[in-house]
């Protein structure tokens, strides 16, 4: 059977140049206001003195050694090592049912794009994984031309496709051997994340955006009625005051394994919440050590 597929544009109404319009203005919206390195260490640190060479730039003499010495020296610094983000987007099936004009899936493309140019923008290099079965898994780079080649494969999806999320965290973490940042887009709705995410946090800076739709929270305003999980196919009798999902259980559980945690709810504005979240983390992206 063909599988059911979509395209965001019919769920934002966007076409290319305007998605890329749109992910630029996200972007612009979280670095107004935060501090000059949300996404970077604290900039270039000294290293050492050494005697100056013909061609050096003057403005980089270290005058306190050279009036020691007698004789001019050059300071000189270390590069900062810039911490790599990766953005894993759940792509699956929940994300793409929603009740509300805009979907979870359709807020995760945007927001990671947004937190791509941002973290772009600070010299971080990105890398998004695709947390579902299509074959996106794009090793970090600086270059925004791959993003917004990334994020324009993104806009199409499948609503039978199932959650791998757990499967690409198990997979980071078994090639991941430097400190990097992995910012998960997701329902989180597939069992184990929280385990996984809880056992990266132990080497990584690790954060979950949870996207969220009012109807999980069981306010359908129907009776009866029968339905289907969107991927795996297996037919259920609910009603509509039904109680989904405890997300105030995997919130706590996040923070306590150290996990920055956010629930971003798809029928409230949420730019304000997710700004003030970034600027509240002074860790976000910062160079390793």
């Amino acid at each position: 059977m063909k599988p059911l597929t979509g395209s965001l544009k019919s769920c934002d109404g966007l076409d290319g140049r305007q998605f890329a319009i749109a992910v630029r203005r996200l972007a612009d919206s979280l670095q107004y206001g935060t501090d000059s390195s949300p996404f970077t260490g604290s900039g270039v640190e000294y290293a050492q003195s050494r005697p100056y060479e013909a061609g050096d730039p003057v403005k980089q003499i270290d005058w306190r050694v050279t009036a020691r010495m007698g004789r001019a020296f050059i300071k000189e610094y270390e590069a900062p090592k810039q911490m790599p983000i990766y953005l894993l987007i759940d792509t699956s099936g929940s994300m793409c049912v929603t009740s509300t004009s805009m979907s979870k899936y359709a807020w995760a493309v945007q927001i990671a794009g947004g937190l791509a140019l941002a973290a772009l923008a600070r010299m971080s290099p990105v890398g998004m994984v695709g947390c579902g079965e299509r074959a996106l898994d794009a090793r970090p780079s600086l270059s925004r031309h791959r993003v917004f080649l990334w994020l324009h494969q993104l806009r199409h999806y499948r609503f039978d496709e199932q959650t791998t999320l757990v499967k690409k965290l198990d997979q980071l973490s078994a090639v991941l051997k430097n400190r990097a940042m992995l910012i998960v887009l997701s329902d989180l709705r597939q069992p184990g994340v929280t385990r996984r995410l809880k056992r990266l946090a132990q080497e990584h800076d690790c954060v979950a955006l949870q996207l969220t739709d009012p109807a999980e929270r069981g306010r359908l305003r129907a009776g009866v009625f029968r339905g289907e999980e969107a991927e795996t196919g297996e037919a259920f009798v609910g009603h509509g005051w039904s109680r989904w999902f405890r997300d105030d259980d995997t919130a706590a559980e996040l923070r306590r394994g150290g996990i920055d945690h956010l629930e971003l709810p798809v029928n409230e504005p949420f730019l304000h919440r997710l700004r003030g979240f970034l600027r509240k983390r002074d860790s976000l992206g910062r160079g390793t050590r």
